[in-house]
């Protein structure tokens, strides 16, 4: 997977938390993800196609969504409840629309699908492209979250 790929996922996360969720997440060391394990309690996928395919993935640990739910809607969130799945759906769709115009400036033009919302404590990702994924851990105050992307070029 080309590392040009990466950045502009990166950018758009820790763009859409600042803004959204006044929340400054800091990056932590990328690694390669040979397994379908969640690295959270609840992950929004969105898939992504166009002059190459792929899906994001963005796992929450239930300390770090509540707060950053909590803080976008301007209430106390103390538990998972619709309103923090909702909010991921929206995350993982605001973070890859950002990435994507990152990468419409690149040449690379990508469209999204809708995004899946799954909860659980060990919940698996399956990418939509064979082959390992890149993980982004980040922490957070209120906990960790990862970024988790798998893209390939079209044959």
């Amino acid at each position: 997977m080309d590392v040009q790929y990466i950045n502009p996922f990166l950018e758009g996360t820790i763009n859409v938390l600042k803004t959204m969720a006044f929340v400054e997440p800091r990056v932590g060391k990328p690694f390669i993800k040979k397994d379908h394990r969640a690295r959270g309690d609840i992950s929004g996928i969105i898939g992504l196609t166009g002059v190459v395919n792929g899906s994001l993935a963005l796992s929450f640990s239930e300390g770090c969504i509540t707060r950053i739910v909590s803080n976008m809607l301007g209430e106390e969130i103390t538990a998972m409840n619709g309103d923090i799945q909702d909010a991921v759906g929206e995350i993982t769709n605001m973070v890859s629309g950002a990435a994507r115009k990152k990468l419409e400036a690149m040449g690379i033009s990508l469209q999204g699908a809708i995004p899946t919302v799954v909860t659980g404590k060990d919940h698996s990702i399956c990418h939509v492209m064979a082959g390992p994924s890149i993980v982004i851990p980040f922490e957070t105050d209120a906990g960790p979250f990862a970024v988790d992307v798998c893209m390939g070029e079209n044959k």
